[in-house]
């Protein structure tokens, strides 16, 4: 097991780097850009808790501190990448920004991270508290159900993100098992497997979006 995951996670984030940069070269205007930096903070996000979960697989040597500040990492660079993903179906679908739906997106996203930074989510001790858990990704579900129910709605205006709603909801929905209950079901754990297809599949999307561009 540790062996097939630890391949996944490096792949994963060697696939979503590469594509970051690949994007952001061939990028010819704001909307490849977008693109880009989304696949980039992922990959960079994620890589601040895969990586030490697999050393923790291969290294004698306590990576608590790591693992838990990885995963609060983590925690911030997701919300601010679906920030940029609401900015991206502004640009794709050319929608006059709604200057309230904005606010409540930067309202909610500013929220989450100020929730993610309080002492009692047990960052550094790598603590899984399902309380903070689950007080934490309130606002991080509201922020997804809007960013997915906006591209659900324009679906069928883009041949390429058309399912790009589907890939934001599957996400979500293997992400909040692990989130609140891994604490006391660890094998839950398995879920991030899927959840990080669904950003391979995101992420693929922009590589087809900036090639026909």
């Amino acid at each position: 097991m540790k062996y097939g995951e630890s391949l996944f996670d490096i792949c994963y984030l060697l696939f979503a780097i590469i594509s970051g940069c690949i994007i952001l070269k061939r990028s010819k205007d704001a909307t490849g850009k977008l693109m880009g930096y989304a696949a980039l903070i992922l990959g960079c996000g994620d890589a601040f808790h895969l990586v030490p979960r697999v050393l923790n697989y291969f290294v004698n040597s306590d990576f608590t501190v790591a693992l838990g500040v990885g995963k609060l990492v983590t925690s911030i660079t997701m919300t601010v990448f679906y920030v940029l993903v609401y900015y991206l179906w502004i640009r794709v679908y050319k929608i006059n920004e709604n200057k309230k739906l904005t606010v409540a997106v930067w309202t909610l996203s500013a929220i989450r991270i100020i929730l993610c930074l309080f002492p009692q989510n047990g960052w550094f001790q790598n603590e899984s508290s399902m309380t903070w858990g689950i007080i934490r990704n309130i606002p991080f579900v509201i922020l997804g159900a809007v960013i997915c129910y906006l591209y659900f709605v324009n679906k069928s205006e883009d041949r390429i993100f058309r399912l790009m709603w589907l890939y934001i909801l599957l996400s979500f929905l293997f992400y909040i098992p692990v989130a609140v209950f891994a604490g006391l079901v660890p094998m839950l754990g398995m879920l991030m497997l899927p959840k990080t297809i669904c950003y391979i599949l995101m992420i693929i999307a922009f590589l087809k979006r900036v090639k026909t561009e």
